[in-house]
């Protein structure tokens, strides 16, 4: 399934010779792709404050932009598209898109965003800086890639690597779908160990100056108190377990937005199907666990269960359902982190 999905190369050609390299046009890639939900379920999404969505239309050469919840929206109109992010969060056919691109790591997939355009209808030439796979549903889209021109229909797939321009515009009423990585940026990950220190407790020492004596320049920063901020910054330290552990939670933490619902079901363990919810995001390194900003550290052998739950996102509750791990799982399941399904 894979090699068709790129075209007839594995995913360690593709990765060798595209990813973040060269842009990656595979007709029929998914040949009987017609789309997960219509223009009416968009529209319905789009209407949500759990649910990030614009509306971009074009006028001559200009392109205006609002931005959701829309309470009521017209998908008729020319030069028109909605785009709707995360829509594998609340549509599982979505999820299920997404989880075809796992031969990139979990921590890079970000969401699956999916666009309804009227005839004429794009965001404009744009430069994204992250990787992006566009799958094309149902509708036709011209798309132009570094100087190269495709036209797109059902199944179809195009990959765009960051920093490199695209345009597509819709020739007839369709759809596209996004699939898009993350990676963390400098500042963002300075931002999170900031945070992690804070909630660990920074170094803490209230700075004193018993012996200070008459300045004649009082608007200059004392030597000693530079001194002892210098002091306390040399006490910060990380190491490899603090970078996994403030990367770990930053990227499994979940957007402001996103909302959980606590599971309900009592159903045993030995008789469900343990599955993580689409929101959820549960990365691991060595026997620490991060599941939506949260960090568990398990024993050996509960560690390779919850390993094996985090890669194929889910797994028979049989074999969860020893304590401690299934007291654990039935503390997700409240929370509304996975869902217990009846097994068939």
């Amino acid at each position: 399934m894979t090699l068709r999905l790129l075209g007839g190369l594995t995913p360690r050609t593709f990765l060798r010779r595209h990813w973040q390299k060269l842009p990656l046009f595979v007709r029929g890639a998914l040949p009987a792709f017609r789309g997960v939900l219509d223009e009416h379920a968009l529209a319905a999404l789009a209407a949500r404050d759990d649910v990030e969505s614009r509306l971009v239309q074009r006028s001559g050469k200009r392109w205006n932009t609002a931005y959701g919840p829309f309470k009521r929206i017209s998908l008729k109109k020319a030069n028109s598209t909605l785009l709707v992010s995360g829509v594998n969060l609340h549509v599982e056919a979505a999820d299920r898109l997404l989880r075809r691109f796992e031969f990139v790591p979990q921590a890079r997939l970000d969401d699956v965003m999916v666009s309804f355009a009227t005839r004429g209808g794009g965001v404009g030439p744009h430069v994204d800086s992250y990787d992006v796979f566009l799958v094309q549903g149902a509708g036709r889209r011209r798309w132009r890639v570094g100087g190269k021109s495709y036209v797109v229909e059902a199944g179809d797939l195009l990959y765009v690597p960051p920093g490199w321009r695209h345009d597509g515009v819709a020739l007839e009423p369709c759809f596209t779908y996004s699939i898009g990585f993350r990676a963390p940026r400098g500042a963002e990950l300075g931002a999170a160990f900031l945070d992690w220190l804070h909630e660990r407790g920074l170094p803490d020492a209230a700075y004193r100056d018993p012996r200070l004596k008459p300045t004649s320049r009082p608007a200059q920063i004392p030597r000693e108190m530079i001194r002892f901020a210098q002091t306390i910054m040399e006490k910060v330290r990380s190491s490899r377990a603090d970078a996994s552990a403030v990367l770990g939670q930053y990227l499994t933490t979940p957007k402001p937005h996103v909302v959980f619902r606590p599971g309900r079901s009592r159903r045993p363990l030995a008789r469900a199907q343990v599955q993580l919810d689409p929101k959820t995001q549960l990365l691991y390194c060595g026997n620490r666990f991060y599941l939506n900003g949260e960090c568990t550290t398990v024993g050996k052998r509960d560690s390779a269960l919850l390993k094996e739950l985090a890669d194929r996102r889910q797994l028979p509750g049989a074999r969860l359902a020893r304590a401690p791990l299934g007291d654990l799982v039935y503390d997700w399941h409240r929370a509304g982190y996975l869902r217990l399904r009846s097994l068939r």
